[in-house]
């Protein structure tokens, strides 16, 4: 899954303001595709906050029924700058991608792609025997400036470290964090200090986590009552909290069990330029990965779009079996961005 709006906004990335407490990042509707497509709920990035450490975005989906539909279908598109996190609760999720890639996705299993200089894939339901509900997170890292110009890749793993304490099971799928003592720490390849991680938590059960002290968090909330540092955060919700803490508290409520992500990282001090699915440093970095990409792209019968001869060898390379082809990239607006001053307090 990536961002297929059609008319995405350029958006400068940057570290917000310091804050006391906890902030809460509201999600927006966000539909993937056509008017029949999923919709998701996205908290990052946002106007009050577009980076929780190197996490740059942050997509909310499901449950959805997909036992009578397609599914989720995203046809070869492709992205610079970045890693995406692929994530599941619940469902199955086939990769193909540019590096010649093709995994199924699973809950507990995480799918890493990290773009570099460049790479495409395509995101499918399974066509036959795929279980009926789909439910997880999209996540995305912004790749430091010393990471942008690597050759892209793929990884899977399906053997993630998770400790079960007082009620609650934490898995990490990304980075490390430490628990009653124990440290879990994923294999999953990382070019900046961060954490991501999944929450559960029976009913009434409280967990402490053991933090970097100069990292920042955040906790997506997925199902249950929960509190973060003692703020209700809702089902949905991003709820923040700035630096300075070597211990966070997550709790549910005594009603039902409950299900979080927690996200978290250095503070990361470069502005990006988001659009689309690319992520570089200015304006013309995107304006030469959308050529690039556009230069990939043939008309095919009626509306479709086909691989042009040589896109195999070209920057985004070709991916192979998906039914459909490539999508064109949206048009770009003739725009340039100032940066932002980067606050005091940061």
């Amino acid at each position: 899954m990536s961002n297929l709006e059609t008319r995405p906004a350029e958006q400068v990335c940057t570290a917000g303001e310091r804050r006391e407490g906890v902030e809460l990042l509201e999600p927006r509707d966000v539909p993937l595709g056509g008017p029949r497509a999923m919709g998701v709920r996205r908290t990052i990035p946002q106007r009050a906050r577009s980076l929780v450490g190197a996490w740059c975005f942050a997509d909310h989906y499901g449950p959805e029924d997909v036992s009578a539909s397609d599914g989720m279908q995203v046809p070869p598109h492709p992205h610079t700058g970045l890693q995406t996190v692929s994530w599941l609760f619940e469902g199955e999720i086939l990769h193909r991608d540019s590096v010649g890639s093709l995994q199924t996705v699973r809950p507990a299993e995480l799918n890493l792609m990290t773009a570099g200089l460049g790479i495409s894939h395509s995101e499918e339901s399974p066509a036959t025997g795929r279980p009926p509900l789909l439910h997880g997170v999209q996540l995305w890292t912004a790749l430091p400036s010393s990471a942008l110009g690597i050759a892209p890749h793929f990884e899977h793993h399906a053997d993630l470290p998770a400790g079960v304490v007082d009620g609650a099971r934490v898995q990490v799928f990304l980075g490390s964090l430490r628990v009653a003592g124990q440290e879990l720490a994923s294999s999953a390849t990382t070019y900046t200090p961060l954490v991501g991680a999944q929450l559960d938590l029976e009913a009434g059960a409280e967990v402490w986590l053991d933090v970097d002290p100069s990292h920042e968090h955040a906790l997506l909330v997925d199902a249950g009552e929960v509190t973060f540092e003692g703020a209700a955060v809702p089902v949905a919700t991003l709820g923040y909290v700035s630096p300075g803490r070597p211990r966070l508290v997550v709790r549910a409520g005594t009603g039902a069990p409950a299900r979080a992500v927690l996200i978290g990282g250095a503070p990361f001090e470069e502005d990006v330029i988001m659009w689309w699915n690319f992520m570089g440093r200015t304006h013309d970095d995107v304006v030469r990965a959308r050529a690039d990409w556009m230069a990939q792209i043939a008309d095919g019968g009626g509306d479709a779009t086909a691989y042009a001869p040589g896109a195999a060898g070209r920057r985004f390379g070709e991916v192979a079996g998906y039914a459909s082809g490539p999508l064109r990239a949206p048009a770009l607006p003739d725009v340039r961005l100032k940066p932002r001053t980067r606050p005091e307090s940061r």
